[in-house]
């Protein structure tokens, strides 16, 4: 890989310019920056960061068609990840038929290529989060973003590619550059605020409070420095398929809080308020990745992560957002 260019889409966004960071202090530089910055700070994420060159998404096809022998893997990670998002063609564009024509190039021109798939994929998890592709077509997404995302998955499973690609299926990932996300931020991002400013935290109540006590919701956070270690993993080594990319271990958003206050220096102060109607019936109350998977083909045993979830909340807060710093 040192002497070939590495593609990352979605380069200027949460994930990829955490990508593009991780490979440059692993010392890669020739990299291709795929992405459209449009009218966002984005562009502060590749501030520091080193590169071949930058590219709109728009251009990445011809791109290809004259650099495709120069090219050693494919980080597909551009895409809709807006979970409110409620136009199908507008999804499907750009998470559907963009991510299949791009395997097609892949492929056809022997490149590695890993993709973003998304938790969001399980549904309610009523059915688990086993990332085994036999149980893929039982899976049924709770909104358009996720069905879009499941897709390309049955979409690579019905071509007989996926022992040949990598599809990661990112769990709650959280942590630096991640400012441009809007709604979708993490809650540690949404939250500093107004611990800082009035000492609180507000938590949805539990919308099935028979199974989970208010704030004892549960969510498989990840820090952002461990997906992107994770995920660049996949370019030096031959492993395929898909893969759950989680800790593996659930945290309660009452234990988030907590570590949040905790690395402000204050005491915990959480209120729960009602989940708005909308929300509701799309909403998981628990997820947790099954990491069985990922651990035994990497001859791993134990956490796929290196930070738990106080150290990724210190470090988060801490080194980045109160300091104003992007990673």
């Amino acid at each position: 890989m040192k002497d070939r260019i590495i593609i990352v889409t979605g380069a200027a966004g949460f994930i990829g310019s955490a990508v593009v960071r991780h490979l440059n202090d692993i010392g890669y530089h020739r990299l291709l920056l795929v992405d459209d910055i449009e009218k966002t700070e984005k562009w502060r994420n590749l501030l520091g960061k080193k590169f071949l060159d930058f590219i709109s998404k728009h251009h990445l096809f011809t791109w290809l068609d004259c650099n495709a022998e120069d090219v050693g893997g494919i980080i597909h990670l551009g895409a809709c990840s807006d979970t409110l998002e409620k136009d199908g063609n507008y999804l499907m564009k750009n998470n559907f038929y963009y991510s299949q024509t791009l395997a097609e190039m892949a492929l056809e021109d022997n490149i590695r290529f890993i993709y973003a798939s998304s938790a969001a994929t399980y549904g309610d998890g009523s059915l688990g989060f086993s990332d085994d592709i036999d149980k893929l077509e039982e899976l049924r997404p709770l909104n358009l973003y996720g069905f879009s995302k499941h897709f390309f998955d049955l979409w690579a499973k019905q071509q007989g590619i996926l022992d040949r690609i990598v599809g990661l299926k990112y769990f709650n990932v959280f942590g630096p550059n991640e400012n441009e996300k809007g709604h979708m931020a993490s809650m540690v991002y949404k939250m500093l605020p107004k611990v800082k400013n009035e000492g609180v935290v507000h938590l949805f109540k539990s919308s099935e409070p028979d199974r989970f006590r208010d704030g004892e919701q549960c969510r498989d956070f990840i820090y952002v420095k461990d997906a992107a270690r994770i995920t660049c993993d996949f370019l030096f080594n031959n492993i395929s398929g898909i893969f759950n990319i989680g800790r593996g271990t659930p945290t309660t958003w009452n234990e988030l809080a907590s570590a949040l206050f905790e690395a402000v220096g204050r005491e915990p102060n959480i209120e729960y308020i009602d989940m708005p109607e909308g929300l509701v019936k799309q909403y998981q109350n628990y997820t947790c990745a099954d990491m069985r998977k990922f651990l035994k083909k990497h001859g791993k045993t134990g956490n796929s992560g290196t930070y738990n979830i106080k150290e990724a909340v210190c470090d988060y807060v801490q080194g980045y957002l109160l300091k104003d710093q992007r990673w």
